[in-house]
């Protein structure tokens, strides 16, 4: 904001919302902001030949990730901000960043070629979970402290409990059509495609010994 039109604000009695500014940038920044690294990945994953380097194991990992990220922001997305929903984000970045290290290990110790460009996008794959979430924690101080608290005092800090004001059909319609277009469909292929190419693997080594013996009797 520039300071004319902080001025503006001023001159007109209006005051900034800052709660209300970051939930818009949540919702309408960072998490449509999500989909593009991730398609990107997927490219890249396609590009360096996945199906026939790391194969199934890495692109069941890739799989795992999506999940990771994807059950907390579907949560979030339907339940009120609490201690348990708190939990819940934590841990998972916890794991998606274990998970993490476990896809980097999977395919440095494979032939594919993971390129500074690649690893550059990973970088915002798994800063962007602690981005929200840091933003999330800002913005539900009081549930933080609940939550060290271990919920005492609060009668629904450990179920969950649906948005007293919920999202629009519209705007989760619009996240739907954006997982399945900007995962789960690309994602999907990517796995669909590595486990063709083991089938073809597997049907050549099969191939290949049965001719083994009868190429060595004559």
């Amino acid at each position: 904001m520039t300071r004319r039109q902080a001025a503006e604000i001023a001159a007109a009695g209006r005051t900034v919302d800052v709660g209300e500014a970051t939930t818009r940038f949540l919702l309408y920044g960072l998490l449509p902001g999500w989909f593009v690294p991730g398609l990107a990945d997927w490219a890249l994953h396609r590009r360096t030949r996945i199906e026939d380097t790391s194969g199934t194991k890495e692109s069941l990992i890739h799989s795992l990730m999506m999940a990771e990220v994807g059950l907390p922001i579907a949560l979030t997305l339907r339940y009120e901000v609490n201690p348990l929903l708190l939990a819940v984000q934590l841990g998972a970045a916890a794991v998606h960043e274990a998970t993490a290290l476990w896809d980097v290990r999977t395919a440095g110790d494979s032939d594919r070629e993971v390129t500074p460009l690649e690893q550059h996008v990973h970088s915002f794959l798994e800063a962007l979970p602690f981005g929200a979430l840091t933003s999330l924690m800002c913005l539900h101080a009081d549930h933080v402290r609940s939550l060290v608290r271990g919920g005492r005092g609060d009668p629904d800090a450990w179920r969950l409990v649906r948005r007293r004001r919920p999202l629009s059909p519209g705007y989760l319609a619009a996240v739907g059509l954006a997982v399945g277009a900007g995962v789960l469909v690309p994602y999907g292929e990517e796995l669909l495609r590595c486990r063709r190419a083991a089938g073809v693997r597997k049907r050549r080594a099969r191939a290949a010994a049965a001719a083994g013996p009868a190429g060595k009797g004559k």
